[in-house]
């Protein structure tokens, strides 16, 4: 993580839950032109393993985060896809030297770190600001995601070495290379002006107002990290089911074990998955949810009605629109709509009757190749005996993620972070915190040892201040070139659909899926099938 000397982290002080969080400092890095935090190595890779496989917790962790749960009601979690966290909230305490609000440390960008491009030459970061050309599509392109793009950008290798110390100096010739085989396929679009060096954007706080906004009226959590070095799939059935079964890569578009969804319906909990605009990809990708009654599971319109009127269940999962022109923020899709999403998801909850006992949390599924200058950990735990695919071994995460936690009973300016001494927090922190709220077994080793979050609500009495009041949310056009192709996720729906058992008129349920050519096409197949399916479980009626 940048050579074992690198960027070794010290803590000065032990993590009180409370009011206060831990504080810590770095020794010097390496003189390459990197922040002094950019070799973050978290002590060594051996004793991150050691803390992170002790299965105890220290008892003011748990009594800190089973009090500051006790009085939450409901769970919503809104996550969003691929962006990193320096992408997003690199500079969100720039004009304060990388201190919150609250006067904790920010593991922040200094606006001083680089990577180099193919010749050698330090390519620094730049800025995104609401003028900047294309600023809501940035990076302009779809960077490499998988789990070799991300073993290159992070080591520059597309097979981690021995030990795996990453030094993150490979996102601008990663990218350059994805640039090129873009550029010949007609499945990607390419928005002029994307070069290499875009992939050095990161967004002021003002040109990404709301998320920037919530970040410093409640918590954000400068060190959450991809379940995963991988892309979006896996980390998505890491913070459902704490495993993906070994799978580093889309390919695998099901899973066959237990979610957190399953575990609630057993203690008689609700729980409830909305789609935006169609009905929700991650149906499809469980058996105890396939199976699950049809009243789980719902459009936007719904969320807001149920928001509304305090009929959320205790568990809440929401999915963006999956298309090119929707929410999902997926570069390079639009930005400034998923600013819209966010804003829409807080005034649904805020305005609602349960808003004083509800935890939001926003986040991602993985940084989807955007630069961030914070080396991965290691001390992940493995979730199960699956065997990994390309030999990986689950015992390091993925890159920093932005993650958001939004509640009347956070403190303004909050950073949270896990506790010294124990696994990082990662998606399956989610599962955990559900887990410490209602009392229910883990799924798997990952989310046994994994960190809730319980202990960032220090509040007593909620808060009535609005740390949106007054934002506007940004706009920004979609263009029509990139709007009308399919996105990998509407065909990772639209296939998952095509292979549920729907008799036809003739009672027979083998089927093909039709040719779809545009987004347009795959929404209206994937409404088409959904409505088929459900109709077929009712007995055709």
């Amino acid at each position: 993580m940048g050579g074992p000397e690198a960027g070794r982290l010290v803590v000065r002080q032990v993590v009180p839950f409370n009011n206060a969080m831990a504080e810590w400092s770095r020794l010097p890095c390496r003189s390459d032109g990197r922040s002094r935090g950019s070799g973050l190595a978290l002590r060594s890779m051996k004793s991150q393993t050691k803390h992170a496989r002790s299965s105890s917790q220290p008892a003011a962790a748990v009594t800190s985060a089973a009090s500051g749960l006790a009085s939450i009601t409901h769970i919503v979690v809104l996550m969003l896809e691929n962006r990193s966290f320096d992408h997003m909230l690199g500079f969100l305490y720039a004009d304060r030297g990388n201190v919150s609000l609250s006067g904790q440390p920010y593991e922040g960008l200094t606006g001083k770190e680089t990577n180099p491009e193919a010749r050698g030459k330090a390519v620094p970061v730049s800025k995104i600001t609401p003028i900047t050309r294309n600023a809501y599509f940035m990076p302009g392109a779809d960077p490499g995601e998988g789990y070799s793009a991300t073993n290159l950008q992070l080591f520059g290798t597309a097979t981690a070495p021995t030990p795996p110390y990453a030094t993150n100096q490979g996102f601008v010739t990663d990218f350059a290379n994805t640039l090129a085989w873009e550029a010949k396929s007609p499945t990607y679009t390419i928005l002029p002006g994307t070069v290499p060096a875009s992939i050095m954007g990161v967004f002021r706080p003002e040109t990404l107002p709301v998320l920037s906004a919530l970040a410093r009226g409640f918590a954000v959590s400068d060190q959450w990290f991809a379940s995963a070095p991988t892309e979006t799939l896996p980390n998505r059935a890491f913070v459902c089911a704490g495993t993906s079964q070994g799978h580093l890569d889309d390919s695998t578009k099901s899973y066959t074990v237990p979610t957190i969804f399953g575990r609630l319906s057993s203690a008689n909990l609700g729980w409830s998955i909305y789609g935006y605009e169609v009905k929700p990809l991650t149906r499809m990708n469980f058996p105890d949810t396939i199976n699950a009654p049809d009243s789980h599971f719902g459009l936007f319109p719904e969320f807001q009605q149920a928001a509304a009127a305090g009929t959320l269940p205790p568990y809440t999962f929401l999915e963006p629109s999956w298309g090119a022109s929707g929410n999902s923020q997926h570069p390079n899709y639009n930005v400034a709509s998923g600013e819209q999403l966010i804003h829409d998801v807080y005034y649904a909850l805020r305005r609602g009757p349960a808003w004083p006992s509800t935890l939001l949390i926003i986040t991602y599924d993985e940084h989807g190749g955007c630069f961030d200058h914070v080396p991965p950990p290691g001390g992940a735990v493995p979730p199960d005996n699956s065997v990994g695919e390309f030999g990986f071994d689950f015992r390091r995460f993925g890159v920093r993620v932005p993650t958001v936690l939004v509640s009347p009973l956070i403190p303004q300016g909050t950073v949270f972070r896990a506790a010294p001494g124990t696994m990082p927090l990662d998606h399956t922190s989610i599962l955990k915190t559900v887990e410490q709220r209602w009392g229910l077994d883990p799924l798997t080793a990952r989310d046994a040892a994994a960190q809730g979050i319980g202990a960032a609500l220090t509040l007593t009495t909620a808060r009535t201040d609005d740390p949106l009041l007054g934002v506007r949310v940004p706009k920004a056009a979609t263009p029509a070139s990139l709007a009308k192709k399919p996105s990998h996720m509407q065909q990772v729906h639209a296939e998952l659909l095509a292979r549920l058992p729907v008799p036809d008129r003739r009672g027979r349920v083998a089927h093909e899926m039709p040719a779809l050519k545009t987004a347009d096409d795959y929404r209206s197949y994937i409404r088409r099938r959904y409505s088929d399916w459900e109709r077929a479980k009712r007995g055709g009626e």
